[in-house]
């Protein structure tokens, strides 16, 4: 990358939501943009969560973009390599290879008021770029807890969104800590195979069927030569979900009924009543996320395998130790423990106009104007951002809602010609934050009786979008400028120049 590369457009990372702009960009007739991936290739999460069993529990044809239909997807839940494989084609079908900057990791983005600019510090190189769009997604940067003694650890240890694939497990003893959508994948695909597995269970999941299965050729022939039936299955799988939603956000104590078949599900598989009570939660179904899985409670039920229904507190030499005091001797440990959700790192390295960083303005929760747009951020959006998590549906849906805001965004600023920023109104942003925030207060998320990571660590939910999709997209299609700043050069600036210490003159314009 040339140093001081200017780009009208940057986009920071190239899983979905990356791509999904980049195409999105072209399509609006915009080419001087961008993407800026830390990583050799593209895929985001699709990329770097490669475990044994990894899979969607969104089915396939719902977790793909609308402006993308693949007529071949090979299951109903398709796996991490084909997902990973789809993404490959959208880049080549669209051209987004010659925009595509790889191994340049983002160090740093600061807003230069002067120029009404982004300056961004990458590890090829630097640039700047009048609009940023932060693509990074909540799951890119692996959690690990800090355990006592687990530098200490003799044998391997990972995290499951990097995992290691030139250690053997078979044979290996092998403690895997956490019970979440990662792990019910990792448990029933490593169980065969190792000496003896250990699950650390702070909290069970509840855990429903996957009804998966192989799509037949006949089907997938059936949507190659006629696309409405791929738009038509596609549109029932999102008429369903979209059906689903009030019972999360406005009757939760409906969802007994789904908690009686996730006992069920359970109950075929674990015959043992201990280990029953070890697995069957204390609080409503849908409080977390609900997992998909019919190999998941099998494993368990497996001579090979332990239940200790306590988190992992300490490490001694080999020895793992649970909260309870139960102590196990291991040669590995795995972590599947989540990510940086509600404190994503890419926030500590964005500085806005006032000199602090987002992760400054986020100390007391992240919030942002229809889930995009940071007060005092400039021509600074992100996709996936504060408050458009989805508990039951394809977040796709919800990224291709925050694009057509995106386009409309670069619409009005075309509109307002000549240097120009938007910068959303702090009013506007509590407003929208504090609506979102008193439809929350009902949903299963909030009252459902859970700890998640859907909660920051003042237990407010600043990840899920308490309403169906298409109220979002309904929400998303247009930018308001009365909710945003106009910024406009201060007088006597220079085009090209940079005259350190003066500022940018904020005026409101009227809305075309």
């Amino acid at each position: 990358m040339a140093e001081h590369e200017h780009v009208r457009v940057a986009v920071i990372g190239s899983g979905f939501g990356g791509l999904g702009a980049a195409v999105r960009l072209r399509r609006e007739g915009i080419t001087d943009f961008v993407v800026l991936e830390r990583a050799s290739s593209v895929g985001g999460t699709w990329r770097d969560n490669s475990y044994p069993g990894c899979a969607c529990d969104v089915p396939s044809h719902l977790y793909s973009f609308s402006f993308a239909p693949n007529p071949d997807w090979p299951r109903t839940f398709s796996g991490q390599e084909h997902i990973r494989a789809y993404l490959e084609r959208v880049t080549d079908t669209f051209g987004l290879r010659p925009h595509l900057r790889f191994d340049s990791e983002v160090k740093r983005m600061t807003w230069d008021a002067e120029r009404l600019r982004w300056r961004i510090e990458t590890a090829s190189g630097d640039l700047t770029a009048d609009v940023v769009v932060s693509a990074t997604g909540p799951l890119s940067d692996p959690k690990i807890p800090d355990i006592p003694g687990l530098d200490s650890f003799p044998g391997k240890v990972f995290h499951s969104a990097r995992w290691d694939h030139d250690y053997d497990l078979t044979g290996k003893r092998v403690a895997m800590i956490g019970t979440g959508a990662s792990a019910i994948q990792i448990v029933p695909s490593i169980q065969p195979k190792v000496g003896r597995l250990t699950l650390f269970q702070r909290t069970p999941a509840w855990v429903m069927p996957r009804v998966d299965r192989e799509i037949s050729g006949v089907e997938r022939l059936l949507h190659r030569q006629l696309p409405f039936t791929t738009k038509a299955r596609r549109g029932l799988l999102w008429g369903i979900r979209e059906l689903q939603v009030q019972a999360f956000t406005k009757h939760p104590n409906e969802l007994g009924f789904v908690e009686q078949l996730a006992k069920r599900n359970m109950a075929r598989a674990i015959k043992d009543p201990a280990l029953r009570a070890k697995l069957t939660p204390d609080y409503r179904i849908g409080c977390k996320r609900i997992l998909l899985s019919s190999t998941y409670y099998p494993a368990l039920a497996q001579p090979n395998v332990d239940v200790v229904a306590s988190g992992l507190a300490e490490v001694r030499g080999s020895t793992v130790v649970a909260a309870d005091g139960t102590e196990t001797e291991v040669d590995a440990i795995i972590f599947g423990t989540g990510f940086h959700v509600t404190d994503m790192p890419i926030a500590e390295r964005v500085v806005g106009a006032d000199g602090r960083t987002l992760a400054e303005h986020w100390k007391d929760g992240m919030q942002a104007l229809r889930g995009a747009a940071a007060a005092g951020f400039p021509n600074w959006m992100t996709i996936i951002g504060p408050n458009t998590g989805l508990g039951n549906s394809s977040m796709i849906l919800m990224i291709e809602s925050q694009l057509n805001y995106m386009a409309d965004y670069l619409r009005q600023l075309d509109v307002l010609g000549g240097r120009a920023a938007l910068d959303a109104r702090p009013s506007a942003v509590h407003a929208w934050n504090r609506r979102v925030q008193d439809r929350m207060e009902r949903t299963v998320w909030n009252t459902g009786g859970c700890t998640s990571w859907y909660l920051d660590a003042s237990g407010r939910n600043t990840t899920i979008w308490p309403g169906t999709t298409s109220e979002f997209r309904r929400a998303t299609r247009r930018v308001d400028l009365a909710e945003y700043q106009v910024l406009r050069p201060a007088a006597g600036t220079a085009p090209d120049e940079t005259a350190p210490g003066s500022s940018a003159k904020k005026t409101q314009e009227a809305a075309a």
